[in-house]
């Protein structure tokens, strides 16, 4: 069930605002002259949504691609450049990755 507070309790209790959307991890929903107007939620909690934005956005690209017919890449490819990527990444930071499997 949501957690709705006034537009008060911000101004007034606001540590305590801060306080319930980190114990409940969910967002609270600040209402004004009754109406609703403006949501509050933790960094982490905005971080998590950015993220599945990110991945809900690429998996309708993905949907979009194989509806026109896009077959992609074989998995053995994919792994391939993966492993490329991750060695090149190693060497520019320094990482010795000898002896890690990568994906086997």
């Amino acid at each position: 069930m949501p957690v709705i507070k006034p537009i008060s309790d911000l101004r007034n209790k606001a540590n305590k605002i801060s306080e319930l959307v980190h114990e409940l991890n969910e967002p609270i929903f600040i209402t004004k002259n009754g109406e609703g107007d403006m949501v509050v939620m933790s960094i982490a909690q905005y971080s998590d949504m950015q993220r599945k934005l990110e991945i809900y956005s690429k998996l309708a690209v993905a949907q979009g691609q194989k509806a026109a017919g896009d077959t992609g890449r074989p998995l053995e490819q994919v792994m391939k450049d993966l492993r490329k990527r991750l060695r090149e990444c190693a060497q520019l930071h320094s990482i010795n990755i000898r002896g890690v499997l990568l994906f086997a």
